[in-house]
């Protein structure tokens, strides 16, 4: 394919180019690591960005990525590179990878533009490594694809098949309320991640591997494929060789991400009963490539969309039998000849358009991938709720949450922070009943910081005992995506911000109405300024660092908890010489 630049017009020709100090410099430094100038002079120079490391652990198999993806490079003519970034992954990082996913957007803008690179495959996979490596990639707006590292194999306990994450849940739950023992505890624990590779449940790393592929940003299937499956070792190659190609027709991010792919995005998410954690990581790399996302996009788009895809948290199945069944590429050939999917013409990474890539797309299964008529759920989509708690909005899952629960009027039991909650919710004089609504503050982007996954608080061991499996929640925390229950999420703005959930006291009554969209404190306007007007603010316990940094500049849930000073589009000029 023929380039539309000229060697000298590639961003590397300002480094390896002419023949003064700099250019002899650079060129002397790839020699040393035993490549001939033809190896790399006038050809793309594709960057690997590699989140591999031993703590995140979903992630041990990527060094064995980037060697496919390098010969896919090889291959279709272009040089690569492999550089490191932070890895926010959440597998041991405290207080939570979200604290750090805007600081690996960070590294990856800053590596991208400060090298020689011409484009970049982003290698992802846990959580917050999809959307930190697209928000840095997209300040760049250099062609980039993504490579996820696909899901674990299914878990075992017991015979069955088990989902990782959500058997935590499920597991801790059932021994807190003395239905099973230690040992039946450990041994499920033993089964659940027996293979490399992301929770294998529709949790947020699988959710966000569907949204980059649903944003074009992908090649198809690059979803779904287990870890360990040989498909995902071809299809690492298949998209070395790809970026090479864009790179030859100019073909950018902004050319994919644009609105027309986030709104296929917010429908493909409904149907796969996709993770909350969705929205605030969609609404950051929108603000990186200047793309208006809001929450009302979620309902506008997002609403009277059926979920689809029976995985867990929300049905019974998991990744591997999703990609058996046809994976995200049938489910999106079953919204288009529904006539549900938005934009279908909206451009990908192999440089045709959605629907060209899934119209006839097969589908093995129909169990794990519904029929539109006999759906999961019947409405999947985000549910954004406002009110006088949440007046710039909160989020609720509803393929998790119990639809009796989805309107529900009850007293609040209030939980001043995470601290607070632990040391109390297993009390037995704790006054709580089926009905009552828990509240947690301060877990919020400053007040925890990092808005950590906690806002499914577990249930009271008294109520467990008693039967009871689910209850409302609300809080300005996140949810793991593996998790499920009415719970409501993202509070904005967050008690730490001075929203009204830190006015929230014991015995309040609150009120939660999906339908209509609504999460309303029972007290008038004057009751609540009084009580905000009388708020003492949180003790500031950061004095310094990157934290510090964060608790500084990072914006709101609604927002997309970026930082201020990252949003937008800074693109990728050659910066000036460093000698």
């Amino acid at each position: 394919m023929k380039m539309k630049k000229s060697p000298d017009q590639l961003r590397s020709y300002r480094w390896f180019g002419g023949n003064d100090l700099n250019a002899f410099g650079h060129r002397s430094r790839a020699k040393q690591m035993g490549y001939a100038r033809e190896d790399f002079e006038g050809k793309p120079v594709i960057a690997i960005v590699n989140t591999w490391s031993d703590l995140t652990t979903c992630h041990s198999h990527f060094r064995e990525r980037a060697e496919e993806v390098k010969r896919g490079v090889w291959q279709a003519g272009g040089f690569p590179v492999e550089f490191p970034v932070f890895s926010s992954g959440e597998s041991n990082l405290r207080p939570t990878g979200m604290l750090t996913r805007n600081l690996a957007s960070m590294d990856v803008e800053e590596a991208i533009r400060g090298n020689p690179v011409h484009a970049v495959v982003l290698l992802t996979g846990c959580d917050k490594t999809t959307p930190a490596l697209l928000m840095g990639a997209a300040s760049c707006d250099v062609p980039a694809i993504v490579v996820t590292g696909g899901p674990m194999l299914n878990g075992k306990h017991k015979g069955k098949d088990i989902g990782a994450g959500t058997i935590v849940w499920q597991m801790h739950e059932a021994y807190k309320a003395g239905q099973i023992d230690l040992n039946e505890f450990l041994s499920a624990e033993a089964g659940m991640s027996r293979s490399a590779g992301t929770c294998n449940t529709m949790g947020t790393a699988s959710t966000m591997a569907c949204m980059a592929e649903a944003l074009g940003t992908s090649l198809p299937h690059n979803a779904a494929i287990p870890a360990v499956d040989s498909r995902r070792y071809v299809l690492a190659h298949l998209s070395g060789m790809r970026i090479v190609d864009m790179v030859r027709e100019d073909l950018r991010l902004s050319k994919i991400l644009t609105r027309e792919a986030f709104e296929n995005a917010i429908r493909v998410n409904a149907a796969i009963g996709g993770s909350t954690n969705a929205v605030i990581h969609l609404k950051a790399i929108a603000g990186r490539i200047g793309v208006d996302l809001q929450l009302e996009d979620w309902t506008r788009v997002g609403r009277g969309t059926p979920t689809l895809v029976a995985l867990q948290p929300s049905g019974r199945f998991l990744m591997e039998e999703f990609y058996y069944a046809g994976g995200l590429p049938a489910v999106i050939r079953r919204l288009g000849e529904h006539g549900l999917l938005p934009n279908p013409t909206a451009l990908t990474a192999n440089g045709k358009s959605l629907w060209d890539n899934c119209q006839a797309a097969p589908l093995y299964d129909e169990e794990v991938i519904r029929p539109i008529d006999k759906p999961l759920v019947a409405d999947g989509g985000i549910c954004i709720l406002r009110g006088n708690l949440a007046p710039k909005g909160a989020v609720l899952k509803p393929s998790a949450a119990t639809p009796a629960l989805m309107q529900h009027r009850g007293r609040a039991v209030v939980f001043e922070n995470f601290e607070d909650y632990k040391a109390r919710i297993n009390d037995p004089e704790l006054e709580v009943d089926a009905n009552s609504v828990l509240v947690m503050k301060y877990c919020g982007p400053k007040g925890y910081p990092g808005m950590a996954e906690v806002g499914n608080m577990g249930l009271p061991a008294k109520l467990l005992a008693q039967g009871v499996t689910d209850m409302v929640r609300i809080s300005d925390a996140r949810m793991s995506g593996t998790a499920y229950g009415t719970v409501v999420l993202h509070v904005a703005p967050e008690a730490a911000a001075g929203g009204p959930l830190a006015a929230v006291r014991e015995g309040d009554w609150i009120e939660l109405d999906c339908k209509e969209g609504r999460l309303h404190l029972d007290i008038c306007a004057e009751e609540l300024a009084g009580r905000l007007a009388d708020l003492q603010a949180p003790p500031q316990l950061i004095s310094g660092g990157y934290a510090k940094l964060y608790l500084d500049h990072v914006m709101q849930a609604d927002e997309g908890c970026d930082f201020d000073f990252l949003v937008g589009c800074r693109g990728a000029a050659v910066p000036k010489h460093s000698h």
